[in-house]
């Protein structure tokens, strides 16, 4: 992993790809349990091309050209298949922005926190993450009060009422 994360700060350098943090599973193992995940999520700005598009090809090209086979949706980089994922809302905007610098062994990264990872569980609304949010709560791993902040900010009250509902036995 620590080799995959020094190929994406390369990206970052040479300017193929703007700020970045991991998202996804690999994201929430730095405040839950390990969970199976096959691939590395990484939330990330692109340029926008002369059309006014963004577009993968670039990245893709210079990591191909390295030796870095596209496998599926995910291009694999030192054995990890990488999902870029570029920010697509305001939440997944705000997200980045305020994303946690750490180290992965010597390697400087960024991870989303756990409050924008649970706001973001909450609006896709997948059943493996519901069962992912519970565990965050388990292992009190978010600041309830901010996770609200952002939700009331992100328009995901809805969401957030049904789901303390169904899996935390709270009333809205």
């Amino acid at each position: 992993m620590e080799k995959t994360l020094a190929v994406i700060n390369q990206l970052e350098q040479e300017g193929l790809i703007g700020r970045y943090a991991i998202g996804g599973a690999i994201a929430a193992t730095r405040y839950i349990e390990p969970v199976q995940t096959y691939d590395l999520d990484i939330f990330v700005i692109l340029p926008v091309e002369p059309s006014g598009l963004i577009s993968l090809t670039p990245i893709y090209t210079y990591l191909t050209q390295r030796g870095h086979p596209p496998q599926g949706e995910a291009i694999v980089i030192e054995d990890w298949p990488v999902q870029f994922l570029p920010v697509y809302d305001e939440l997944t905007e705000e997200a980045l922005a305020e994303a946690v610098e750490v180290k992965f062994g010597s390697t400087p990264t960024r991870v989303l926190s756990a409050e924008h990872l649970a706001a973001i569980m909450l609006k896709t609304g997948r059943p493996k993450d519901h069962a992912r949010l519970i565990q965050f709560f388990e292992f009190n791993a978010l600041n309830k009060a901010a996770l609200e902040e952002i939700v009331a900010r992100h328009s995901l009250t809805p969401q957030w009422e049904s789901f303390r509902r169904r899996f935390l036995e709270e009333n809205g």
